[in-house]
């Protein structure tokens, strides 16, 4: 599932030295658009549980944005540059069997969950996706949890989904995904060394109604999504409550 999405925080006005330059809307608008690839493993046999598939994700895109290939002079830099220049795209697809093996022939990364595989790609042009990754199923990926997922976990960030909107599991997979960016940005270089170090820890969760009201006044970083797919532009999905953020 599709996903863009703009941001907000409380501290608009300083920005840590490796977050990209925030452009105007309209210039956003113009640049060339990129997109970042990201593809579940679907299985009939064995899916994984939806939320494990939404913290995978996430964790996913966190470690393209500190892989030395998308930093400085690496061979992935240029396109996330071009990526983050734009409208921060994000496309979720499934994939089993043979479409998976040939999707991971492909460069990227895999990130493993308890029982979610994700693999993540750097940037593609919106229109220029591989061959591999463009006939995969993009629409109608569901998934449940078994159980209802426990408390959040305490050595991570948790990332709160609206308990307003009914996403489907790709798009909120895009959605914790742009939480996780959001919270990437705003951080020093030391805690997100930190973070990196300590192997990307977080949570998913969705708010409780007045938690959620709360956590949209917080000043923390808030996803507001575009709204071409399944949602109403400038709908709040997501807020990152990162320990370093309070």
């Amino acid at each position: 599932m599709s996903s863009t999405e703009t941001h907000s925080t409380g501290n608009t006005e300083t920005h840590t030295p490796a977050a990209p330059a925030r452009r105007a809307e309209t210039d956003r608008d113009a640049a060339p658009q990129f997109v970042l690839p990201l593809v579940v493993r679907l299985e009939k046999t064995a899916p994984p549980a939806r939320t494990d598939a939404l913290e995978t994700a996430a964790r996913a895109v966190l470690v393209l944005l500190s892989d030395e290939r998308s930093l400085g002079d690496g061979e992935w830099a240029a396109a996330v540059r071009d990526w983050q220049d734009a409208r921060i795209r994000k496309v979720v697809r499934r994939a089993r069997g043979a479409e998976w093996r040939r999707a991971a022939e492909l460069p990227g990364i895999t990130v493993t969950g308890d029982s979610a595989e994700v693999r993540v790609f750097p940037p593609v042009p919106l229109d220029g996706w591989p061959k591999e990754l463009a006939k995969l199923q993009v629409s109608g990926t569901e998934l449940d949890d078994p159980e209802p997922p426990g408390a959040p976990g305490t050595e991570g960030p948790v990332l709160w989904l609206s308990p307003e909107l009914k996403m489907s599991a790709g798009k909120s997979m895009a959605q914790a995904g742009h939480g996780a960016q959001l919270a990437w940005w705003e951080l020093s270089g030391p805690e997100r060394a930190a973070w990196k170090a300590a192997g990307f820890p977080l949570s998913v969760r969705t708010a409780e109604p007045d938690h959620w009201a709360a956590l949209i006044r917080s000043g923390l970083p808030v996803v507001r999504d575009a709204g071409f797919t399944e949602i109403t532009p400038g709908s709040c999905t997501v807020v990152a409550d990162h320990p370093g953020l309070r």
